[in-house]
């Protein structure tokens, strides 16, 4: 096995962690509702899960183990990622911010400070900032 084939496949098990996990939070409940289901359908294909993986995923997301991002960094970064794709797609509608407080939530954000996340980061979206800004703001958004 090369180097870039080690380096594609734990890309992949690392999307496939990832979306995992989010499949996970958006059935918490015990329902898919539409809005989400079309969410999950549009990450699929940016993470390049195929329609396989995606079923078998559906089907038992514990199966992946989650890659839970340990710093604060590679939190606000995955934020920004999903952030993005409820931001721009519109497809989750009025449940835009509970599902993304949820999605913080799994990320490691706390429940005292998450509205306050979200709602900041949503804010900095409208402006469209990059991703380095989006992190410098969220990390000196007490300061």
């Amino acid at each position: 096995m090369s180097f870039s084939d080690l380096f594609n496949s734990e890309f992949k098990d690392r999307n496939k962690g990832h979306f995992s996990a989010i499949v996970r939070v958006a059935t918490a409940d015990g329902s898919l509702s539409k809005e989400e289901k079309e969410f999950l359908d549009k990450l699929a294909l940016r993470l390049e899960i195929s329609k396989e993986e995606y079923d078998e995923i559906l089907e038992n997301p514990l199966r992946y183990p989650i890659n839970p991002p340990y710093s604060y960094a590679h939190r606000l970064e995955r934020l920004y990622d999903i952030s993005r794709m409820v931001y721009v797609d519109h497809v989750l509608g009025d449940k835009q911010k509970q599902i993304l407080r949820r999605f913080a939530l799994a990320l490691g954000f706390t429940p005292g400070n998450v509205n306050y996340i979200v709602d900041k980061a949503l804010s900095l979206l409208v402006f469209g900032v990059d991703l380095d800004t989006f992190t410098y703001e969220m990390q000196h958004m007490n300061k």
